[in-house]
């Protein structure tokens, strides 16, 4: 006979809880290991007060109301388990369920605490998620204005009706799973049967007691829900617009006042039941509150509509409407006091004369798009395989010898894909390659003879004239997830600029800002092995009591850590202040508790051609109040993170001040103000609804017949245009200023029907100017401008041969501009070699008003064709030339230089061979020479034009086509081009 051995027995009854303590031990260990880095994240940076401040409400909502759910839960057992019957009649059901009475029975207190803890944990950890409704009710602000309909403050809407709906729903939620655990609870202990033999209730006296007030509470608690829908009709979506319309107030109002009255009343008769003790009272009382919901809460209101606003909707709607209107103007920030509307001629007839006397906006145009030019940035100043350049750069203005512009910068970042495979290993990782190095700026107006940018401040070392005496990047975009800086290990520094006698110019330094988190003590070390799985960082010998670990180093991440309140910006940008390199972020507060005011999605309202890369996308949450009320700040070499009040007058902002004090300054220097930009995120979200509420009167507004929409990316259909900012005077300014801009065209169609901007100057900062055209004038949109110039012949031969010799053509930013009363839009062309190591040039420049239009290497060149001599003379661009090119022919055709002095047919000679030096050039992708060859050809030709001897006569252009020299686009009605020469 075998013996048993009692280990095999014993061995499962000890494996489980052994496996349950480990899988408890190891989530408890990760949700340490996780909330102390983040105290240490925020004690480095100076935020703790916002770790405690959240994790303590947190802890304090969790614990009130799990303890809430949990002593509720408990109760409800403990009641229905004294209320079970003493005799169970012995069915078979009643036989079935007693077997596992007998088995639970000896558990049952452990069963109690289990399921009444299991409820109170997830109820409070839902409760602690709502740590921002509850922080802005303790501390709401007053708005000071009050709703058209209840006359009680906005504040209630935004800040107090949250919490209340919030505790409503937990309420219900109470309630619900109490009356389901007490019903199955008397089915467990027999106070419910579903068999029964005949005369035997169903359902004993004291379960009917039980569940009778159960759903007492139920209906009561819906009679409270009837009283905040009332408040919630101010978010109505049945009208025409966002709020209560006409049916809501006159028919749905007195509805919910008439339902709230009679879910008391069948309260009663459900509590009444108590002394009863059957289900005729809650029968009827239920079947009260399903009728007088469906004939007073839904017919009635739906007969309301249908029968008396739908004939007149126009009439019925208007004060509603108006409601609607007042109320988004305001929550958006787009009201007379913000937004100024004026006609503007959009004159068909703009002369040379006037364009070339423009000295704001012309010798200010953006040539360079920063969406484009990454690549250019990285080709020529990336210096080292292990720099380089984000997808979109940014733009920002300085003002240099006195001279303010605007420019296309960047930082130069860490980008540890350029390390070789034999270059990847842990330490250089993150020991040895922790930063980028250097700030990098161009003009935007300006290139050079081939094409590129003219940088301002370039190079490693830093050369340029912004006084740079900080130049380390530990702390940007593209940074990595963490380094180890201040350790024995040196860290790359970047060129020395001079060679040493091995060859080895490389430079290096060790950190000594006061940035990251000290991680030389041995508990840190183990605490960050186990946050990003790394047993090197516990192991490693290079680690000292000096080294720091950087981490949480994107400026947008690092900013939303230190304020969760905030919605921010999805472009920050560096500037250059006081000597050090800082990212500037734009900080929104916003709300979907605006009473009247229309709700929008902010993901898909911000998403534009331009979103993605570095550019994030805005999660798509709703939202019926925004404002820029904060400006943020992150040091490139220290991480430091600084909070602006921008707005102090913002309500939501002083809310969050009381909820965090000291977190936010209410001083800023005017170092960092002449570098604010108005945010584009926000300037797309009110443009978007500018296109709808310029229009006040609620009878055209209800007709729409006047509404604009944002136009599409030419050539990418179904995508917003994006702004633009564009250093310019544009109309009502008196100089030039640093403005963001936008088209818009009429709804449903692609005519432009107005052009809208904001000014990011000091002093007129966040005035939104609106020039809206005359109506019976048709100016076409920015996808018919692209349309007319793309198909113009000229224009397209041109792009053909620009994309041969294994070339592609890139269109920049197609900029609309207001100028001399008229409208030009002004688009750049570059070339790109498909190669690897091919780079964007700017090669091309389209200009075109109405459906003329001009193109040439210039700027000037391209006004000159298209309005005369004398529209480019205010341009400012460098490089290829100054105006159009015609090209000379070696045969003697074109220019007529017979009987010419000997000097003069010198030059045509001269020409020609230039002219043949630069196709050759041309066909062999030498775009270098080429700008070489062609600065010299337009020298020659300055010579000839002055010598009177180049003709209006057509010559061939590259392409086989003729096309007219200078002379034959005097005339400002001539709507053909000058073919330039060629060009790569």
């Amino acid at each position: 006979m075998a013996v048993r051995n009692p280990l095999r027995r014993r061995r499962p009854r000890f494996l489980v809880p052994i496996v349950l303590t480990i899988i408890v031990l190891i989530i408890l260990g990760a949700i340490f290991v996780n909330s102390y880095t983040d105290l240490l994240f925020f004690r480095s940076v100076h935020f703790s007060s916002v770790f405690t401040k959240v994790l303590g409400t947190r802890l304090v909502l969790f614990l009130i109301f799990g303890l809430i759910m949990a002593i509720a839960v408990a109760t409800t057992i403990v009641i229905a388990y004294r209320l079970r019957p003493s005799i169970r009649p012995m069915s078979l059901e009643q036989q079935n369920l007693e077997r596992y009475r007998l088995v639970l029975e000896p558990f049952h207190t452990w069963l109690l605490i289990v399921i009444a803890g299991l409820a109170g944990i997830f109820a409070g950890l839902s409760a602690s998620g709502r740590w921002r409704t509850y922080l802005l009710w303790v501390n709401g602000q007053k708005f000071g204005v009050k709703d058209p309909q209840f006359h009680r403050d906005i504040s209630y809407f935004m800040f107090t009706y949250p919490f209340q709906r919030f505790l409503l729903g937990f309420a219900f939620t109470v309630v619900v799973v109490c009356l389901v655990i007490a019903a199955l609870t008397h089915y467990f202990f027999g106070g419910v049967r579903l068999q029964t033999q005949d005369r035997v209730e169903k359902v004993i006296p004291a379960a009917k007691v039980h569940l009778s007030v159960m759903l007492g509470l139920f209906v009561l608690l819906k009679a409270v829900a009837y009283y905040l829908d009332r408040f919630g009709l101010a978010f109505s979506p049945r009208g025409k617009v966002t709020g209560a319309s006409y049916t809501d107030v006159h028919a749905v109002l007195p509805a919910k006042t008439i339902l709230l009255f009679i879910s008391v009343l069948c309260a009663v008769l459900f509590i009444y039941n108590i002394r009863q003790r059957g289900w005729i009272l809650p029968a009827l009382s239920f079947g009260i509150l399903v009728i007088s919901s469906l004939v007073i809460g839904g017919l009635y209101p739906t007969l309301i509509q249908y029968f008396s606003v739908r004939p007149n909707e126009s009439v019925k709607e208007r004060p509603y409407i108006a409601r609607n209107i007042t109320a988004t103007r305001a929550a958006y920030g787009i009201g007379t006091n913000k937004v100024s509307i004026s006609t503007y001629p959009a004159s068909q007839n703009v002369t040379a004369a006037q364009i070339g006397a423009d000295k704001g906006t012309i010798p200010n145009t953006r040539l360079l798009d920063p969406v484009v030019l990454s690549k250019t940035f990285e080709q020529l100043q990336q210096i080292r395989s292990y720099y380089g350049f984000p997808p979109n750069l940014d733009i920002d203005r300085y003002s240099v010898d006195g001279k303010t512009q605007d420019y296309i910068v960047s930082v130069r970042e860490l980008d540890q894909t350029g390390l070789s495979s034999n270059q990847r290993n842990w330490i250089n990782l993150h020991l040895n390659y922790t930063h980028g190095k250097g700030f990098v700026a161009a003009p935007a107006n300006t290139v050079d003879d081939t094409g590129r940018p003219v940088f301002a401040e370039k190079d490693l070392p830093v050369t340029g004239p912004l006084d740079i005496t900080q130049d380390d990047i530990y702390f940007g975009e593209q940074s990595p997830k963490y380094s180890i800086v201040d350790t024995k290990q040196a860290e790359i520094d970047g060129p020395s600029g001079s060679n040493t006698a091995s060859g080895n110019d490389q430079k290096t330094n060790h950190y000594s800002g006061t940035g990251g988190v000290s991680v030389g003590g041995t508990f840190n070390r183990l605490v960050f092995a186990l946050k990003f799985g790394d047993k090197n960082l516990l192991l490693s010998s290079a680690i000292t009591n000096k080294s720091r670990i950087l981490y949480v180093r994107n400026p947008r991440t690092r900013v939303q850590k230190v304020a969760p309140w905030l919605t921010l910006d999805g472009d920050p940008y560096p500037a250059v202040i006081n000597g050090r390199i800082e990212w500037i972020l734009d900080g929104y507060t916003t709300s979907s508790g605006y009473p009247y005011s229309e709700r929008t999605r902010l993901g898909d309202v911000t998403t534009d051609a331009n979103t993605g890369g570095n550019r994030a996308a805005q999660a798509n949450n709703e939202i019926n109040y925004i404002r820029n009320s904060v400006k943020a700040t992150v040091d490139a070499y220290t991480g430091e993170v600084t909070l602006y009040a921008f707005d102090p007058s913002d309500p939501v902002l002083k809310t969050w001040m009381k909820a965090f004090p000291g977190t936010v300054k209410t001083t800023i220097p005017e170092d960092l103000r002449v570098h604010f930009r108005y945010p584009e995120d926000l300037f797309k979200v009110q443009r978007d609804l500018i296109g709808q509420y310029h229009v006040t009167d609620p009878v055209g507004f209800y007709t729409q017949e006047d509404f604009w929409s944002v136009p599409d990316e030419p050539g990418n259909a179904g995508t917003q245009q994006p702004p633009f900012y564009q250093f310019a005077q544009l109309p009502g300014q008196s100089q030039a200023d640093f403005n963001l801009t936008s088209p818009m065209n009429a709804q449903r169609a692609p005519k432009l029907s107005a052009f809208m901007y904001v000014s990011s100057d000091p002093e007129n900062y966040g005035q939104i100017k609106v020039l809206e055209l005359p109506q019976g004038v048709t100016i076409n949109g920015p996808v018919q401008a692209k349309a007319t110039i793309e198909s113009n012949s000229v224009v397209s031969s041109a792009l053909s041969l620009l994309r041969q010799s294994g070339s592609q053509t890139i269109s920049g930013n197609l900029l609309t501009l207001p100028v001399a009363d008229g409208l030009i839009y002004v688009e750049p062309y570059y070339v790109q070699a498909t190669s690897d190591q091919g780079y964007p040039t700017l090669q091309d420049i389209a200009v075109a008003y109405g459906d003329r239009i001009g193109f040439a290497r210039t700027l000037q060149g391209a006004l000159t064709n298209l309005f005369g001599q004398g529209a480019g003379n205010s341009t400012t661009q460098t490089g290829n030339g100054s105006g159009p090119t015609p090209s000379p022919t070696p045969s003697g055709s074109g220019s007529n230089t017979n009987g010419a002095s000997p000097a003069v047919q010198a030059l045509a000679a001269q020409a020609a061979s230039l002219f043949q030096k630069a196709q050759q050039a041309f066909g062999s992708g030498d775009f270098t020479a080429y700008g070489k060859y062609e600065t010299q050809l337009q020298q020659t030709l300055d010579k000839l034009v002055a010598a009177g001897k180049v003709t209006a006569s057509p010559t061939p252009s590259p392409s086989g086509k003729a096309s007219a020299s200078p002379s034959s686009s005097a005339s400002p009605s001539a709507s053909a081009t000058v073919s330039p020469s060629p060009t790569p």
